[in-house]
């Protein structure tokens, strides 16, 4: 292994110059399309057996490390910052309201995407959770830009979610390494001593010890979106801008199937997991009326069949939930560019607002229907050639139970992405609206993306991409074969049958002006109730019983007591979101100086 102290991680490019940004006036937007650019070539000219380390403490974090599946996953994260780049593009001009937002959005989405990026090369659990804690301060603060009162609200839940999720994911590590410490194991942040895998976590759910794995599992799902933990990513990332959105969905969940594939491959509860997201995500977007929020809900379905493909644990498995991750990553976007286009263009969100819309936005229409056949698996398009492959996993260790939930899922999600999207955003009643197609920067980024799903679907093209999967087959045989006369009738079959049940039950699925919430009922609805209904009265009473009894007391015995704060309106002003900011940012100095000799 070659050894070196100088190279940064691939992704500090962009976390750089992301803040650099706002710095470089006129040439900023040109910048920030260079900017990807150079992460991707930077990733392809990394020798393959490259370790970096830093000082950090007493400790050598390796902040640069190959694992079996960076290439792939670092690969789409720079593609997907650029197409989130170019898409946008402030083609008004930075003195414009779209401008502005782009001053603070671009910099926190490359902060973001950086951070993902250097994920994926961390050789050690520290340096792993450090960039993972970072993405989620660029991700909210990509909710936050929309500058929206919703925004502003859905971005500190979201926030808190993942502050509590990157404390329990903290819990579990510390547990862990103090355990190996306890042991006198070398090294022990070394991520070869966090994979689990199937015996491993076998081994360590089976008393006292088990805590570390379940709280390390339980952090990562949470950023995995698993139900019943996952309700703040259809709660948050419809509330971003047109374009806030294309960026959320690529990092955070694809990270966590990342680390889940590295940590927990082969472990069996993940199988269940993954079945529970697939079918939890299509009877959510089925109900929903926002066109974000159906695209949200997709994500989790989609997710789905990767956590169970890492829970399935073969080489088949783990191939197929790495190539579908940088399959959904690619058509999601355009399924949420066509859609951010749709809003950017007519400022309507909900299906029941929209239809129509072919008439006048031809290239939105045929591009979301592109991205509507990828995400549907429809053959010559990138999804058929790798969601395929889990499937296959499945049949070939005789999982029965998880093969017909994932077949059924499939066709699910042609219901739900394939027909209800495209359907009722461009076709169904004529809401008439006639809004043009978006700006150039916004057409190109679809087009670009829609090219891709289409070309990684073509024979002979998708091989690039099986070649850099993180088992990929030996010289002269080939790793999977897609397009067999079987496998593309039954796909076809299963999506005739979905479609024709869409149209017989379209007088069912016909929205209506309502909001679906799952599990953020609990502190969307049950916790603001339950203060305002019994907390917020129960501290009044004790309020009063309290001045009542401090105000019968002697004025000397009072100020010992009670002496109340001289000034606070400063910290009401700032609020938990601002606090929170400034305690993040100080921890992140004091990580940075750490790595200083």
């Amino acid at each position: 292994m070659t050894e070196s102290v100088g190279l940064p991680p691939p992704g500090v490019i962009l976390i750089l110059g992301g803040l650099l940004l706002p710095l470089l006036r006129r040439a900023a937007p040109a910048v920030a399309l260079l900017l990807p650019l150079l992460t991707l070539g930077y990733i392809w000219a990394l020798p393959g057996d490259l370790s970096v380390t830093l000082p950090f403490m007493d400790q050598q974090l390796t902040v640069l490390s190959w694992q079996p599946a960076t290439r792939v996953f670092a690969t789409i994260f720079a593609l997907m910052a650029f197409g989130g780049a170019l898409f946008a593009h402030p083609i008004t001009g930075l003195a414009s309201e779209r401008g502005k937002r782009w001053r603070v959005e671009l910099p926190a989405a490359f902060v973001y995407a950086g951070s993902a990026i250097c994920v994926t090369f961390a050789g050690d659990i520290l340096t792993l959770f450090m960039f993972w804690e970072l993405m989620a301060v660029g991700s909210t603060a990509v909710v936050w830009s929309a500058g929206t009162e919703g925004s502003a609200r859905a971005g500190m839940r979201y926030a808190l979610v993942h502050l509590v999720g990157g404390v329990v994911l903290m819990a579990g590590i510390l547990a862990h390494v103090f355990a190996l410490q306890s042991q006198g194991v070398p090294d022990p942040l070394a991520l070869s001593h966090f994979a689990f895998g199937p015996a491993g976590f076998d081994a360590l759910s089976c008393g006292p010890g088990d805590v570390a794995a379940w709280l390390i599992l339980l952090g990562v799902l949470v950023n995995a979106a698993a139900p019943p933990l996952g309700a703040w990513l259809a709660d948050a990332y419809p509330e971003a801008s047109e374009s806030g959105t294309v960026f959320l969905s690529a990092f955070t969940t694809k990270t966590a199937v990342y680390v889940l594939m590295l940590l927990f491959a082969g472990t069996e509860l993940l199988i269940y997991v993954g079945l529970a997201m697939a079918v939890y995500g299509i009877v959510y977007a089925i109900l929903e009326n926002d066109m974000r929020r159906i695209l949200a809900y997709s994500i989790v379905n989609q997710v789905g069949f990767m956590v169970c493909g890492i829970g399935i644990g073969t080489a088949m498995a783990l191939n197929g939930a790495a190539a579908h991750a940088f399959a959904h990553i690619i058509y999601k976007a355009l399924l949420l560019m066509s859609a951010g286009s749709v809003l950017y263009m007519t400022g309507k969100r909900k299906c029941t607002d929209l239809g129509g819309l072919y008439h006048s936005m031809p290239i939105t229409m045929v591009c979301g229907i592109v991205g509507a056949l990828a995400i549907s698996s429809f053959p010559l398009t990138s999804g058929f050639v790798t969601k395929s492959m889990i499937n296959q996993a499945a049949a070939d260790q005789h999982l029965a139970l998880a093969w017909f939930v994932l077949t059924a899922a499939s066709a699910g999600v042609f219901l739900h992405a394939g027909i209800k999207f495209p359907w009722f955003v461009f076709f169904q009643k004529d809401s008439g609206l006639r809004p043009p197609d978006p700006p150039w920067n916004m057409r190109a980024a679809m087009i670009f993306f829609a090219a891709l799903c289409v070309a990684l679907g073509v024979p002979g093209v998708y091989q690039p991409l099986y070649a850099i999967l993180p088992f990929p087959a030996p010289a002269d045989v080939e790793l999977y074969v897609p397009y067999t006369g079987a496998h593309v009738i039954s796909q076809l079959q299963l999506l005739l049958f979905s479609g024709l049940a869409f149209f017989v039950l379209l007088p069912v699925l016909k929205r209506t002006l309502t909001i679906t919430l799952d599990s953020d009922w609990f502190y969307r609805t049950l916790a603001p109730a339950t203060w305002k209904h019994l907390l917020a009265p129960l501290m009044r009473a004790f309020g009063e019983v309290r001045d009542g009894f401090i105000g019968s007391l002697p004025d000397d015995l009072k100020r010992l007591v009670y002496s109340p704060p001289a000034e606070e309106s400063w910290f009401r002003e700032w609020g938990l979101g601002g606090a929170m900011i400034t305690i993040t940012g100080i921890l992140f100095v004091y990580l940075v100086l750490g790595f200083v000799p």
